[in-house]
C-alpha cells in the first residue's frame, strides 16, 4: 500500500471512530442532562436543542409565512402600523385566529408589536422588498402536497405529483403554449433580479458584444443586462410560447431593437451561433446529467475561439449555505421530476468534459442564493 493511500485510510479510520464516539456522546440522555445542566455547556446544549426543535417544527414556521402571503397580511402592514381587529377585517380571519397568526408571525420576526398595534418584523420587511421569494412561497403549497408523504417521493424517483404539473416541461419536453407557460414564466420573472443583480455584479459583462441567454423565459435576465450594459446586443432563445412572452416584454420596456427571440428547445434544436457570451441562469439544476452535458456540448460548438459561457444559479456544497442546496433543491428538484443541485467542482468537470478549455468560480455577494461559474471557448 502506497504512503497516501495508507495516510488517507488511517485518516478515515480516525474520523470514523471520532464520529462514533461523539454520536454516541451526543444521543446519550445522561449526557444531555449534564449540558443543560454545566454553566460551560449551557449555551451550546441550548443553541442545538433550538436547532433540533427548528428541524421538527420547520413545516409549521413554512406554513406561517405562507399563511402571512396568502392573507395579504405583510401587505397591509407595509402602508404601517395597525391593530389586530382592523387586519382581521382586512384579511377577512376572525380576530382570534388574526391574533393566533401575528403572535406566530412575531416569533419568526415577521412582525412585530408596538403598543396596541402591529408593524413589519426585520425578516417580514426584507421579505417584502423581494417579490420573489414571495412568488415562491405562494406556489409552494404544490411541493407541500408532494412532500406530505416524502418516502413515496423517494421511492418513485421523482416527479410525477403537484409541482411536476407546475413545471410542465420538466415531464413534457417542448410541450407548452402560451397559457401554459405563464405561471412558471411569471414565477421565474419575479424571482429573477435579485439572481441578477448578483451575477452584473460579479462578472463584467460590457467586455462582450452580443449575448445569447438560453432558456431565458420572459427576459428578466436580460432587461438587467440591458440596463447595465447599454452597448450589448442580446438574445433569448427558448420555447416558442416563452419567447413570445419576452418578446412582448421587450417591446413594452423599449427594448426591441437591442434583443432578439429565438424559439426553440435546447434539447432538439441547435444553439444559435454568433454570440461572442452565453449565458445559463438557473437552467443547469433543472436538468438531468445526460441533458447538462449534451447542452454544454452545443453551446461549446456555438461559440467562437475565446468565447465564454457564464452559468448563475444556486449550488450545492456552498459554504454556509449547505441546507440549501442538497436539502431544499434537492426534494424540490425531485418532486419537479427533472435534474439536482450540483456543486461548483461538479460543474466544472462537466465543462471540462463538454471541451471547455478553462473555467473558474466568481464570488457573489450572497452565494445561498447565486453562484456563478464562467467557462471560456
Amino acid at each position: 500500500m502506497s504512503k497516501p493511500v495508507l495516510r488517507k485510510s488511517l485518516l478515515l479510520s480516525a474520523r470514523t471512530s471520532w464520529l462514533a464516539w461523539r454520536n454516541g456522546l451526543l444521543g446519550s440522555p445522561r449526557f444531555q442532562r449534564f449540558a443543560a445542566r454545566c454553566w460551560l455547556t449551557r449555551p451550546i446544549a441550548r443553541s442545538r436543542a433550538r436547532g433540533l426543535f427548528d428541524l421538527v417544527a420547520g413545516f409549521v414556521y413554512s406554513q406561517t409565512l405562507a399563511a402571512c402571503i396568502a392573507t395579504g397580511l405583510l401587505d397591509r402592514l407595509g402602508g404601517g402600523p395597525q391593530t389586530c381587529d382592523a387586519l382581521a377585517a382586512q384579511i377577512d380571519v376572525p380576530p382570534e385566529g388574526t391574533l393566533r397568526l401575528l403572535r406566530a408571525a412575531a416569533a419568526l420576526r415577521l412582525v412585530e408589536r408596538l403598543g396596541d398595534a402591529w408593524v413589519l418584523g426585520s425578516a417580514g420587511a426584507a421579505l417584502r422588498g423581494n417579490g420573489g421569494i414571495a412568488e415562491m412561497v405562494a406556489h409552494h403549497g404544490l411541493l407541500y402536497a408532494d412532500l406530505a408523504d416524502p418516502v413515496a417521493l423517494l421511492r418513485r424517483g421523482g416527479g410525477g405529483g403537484a409541482l411536476a404539473g407546475y413545471w410542465g416541461y420538466a415531464e413534457a419536453p417542448g410541450a407548452g403554449d402560451a397559457e401554459s407557460v405563464a405561471p412558471y414564466s411569471r414565477l421565474m420573472a419575479a424571482s429573477q433580479p435579485l439572481v441578477a443583480a448578483q451575477t452584473l455584479d460579479a462578472y463584467y459583462f460590457a467586455r462582450h458584444l452580443r449575448m445569447l441567454d438560453i432558456g431565458g423565459g420572459e427576459g428578466g435576465f436580460v432587461e438587467s443586462v440591458a440596463a447595465r450594459v447599454p452597448t450589448l446586443e442580446l438574445a433569448v432563445f427558448d420555447l416558442p410560447a416563452v419567447g413570445e412572452r419576452a418578446r412582448a416584454r421587450f417591446a413594452a420596456a423599449g427594448l426591441g431593437e437591442r434583443t432578439s427571440i429565438h424559439g426553440g428547445s435546447f434539447r432538439s434544436d441547435p444553439v444559435p451561433q454568433g454570440y461572442d457570451l452565453i449565458t445559463l441562469v438557473r437552467v443547469l439544476h433543472d436538468h438531468d446529467d445526460s441533458v447538462v452535458l449534451a447542452l454544454l456540448r452545443a453551446i461549446r460548438a456555438a461559440l467562437p475561439p475565446g468565447g465564454r459561457l457564464l452559468i448563475a444559479e444556486p449550488m450545492a456544497q456552498t459554504p454556509g449555505a449547505e441546507p440549501a442546496g442538497d436539502a431544499y433543491f434537492g426534494l424540490y428538484l425531485l418532486a419537479m421530476g427533472s435534474g439536482r443541485p450540483r456543486a461548483p467542482a461538479e460543474i466544472r468537470a462537466m465543462l471540462h468534459t463538454a471541451g471547455f478549455a478553462r473555467s473558474r468560480l466568481l464570488p457573489t455577494a450572497l452565494p445561498i442564493t447565486c453562484r456563478v461559474v464562467v467557462a471560456e471557448a
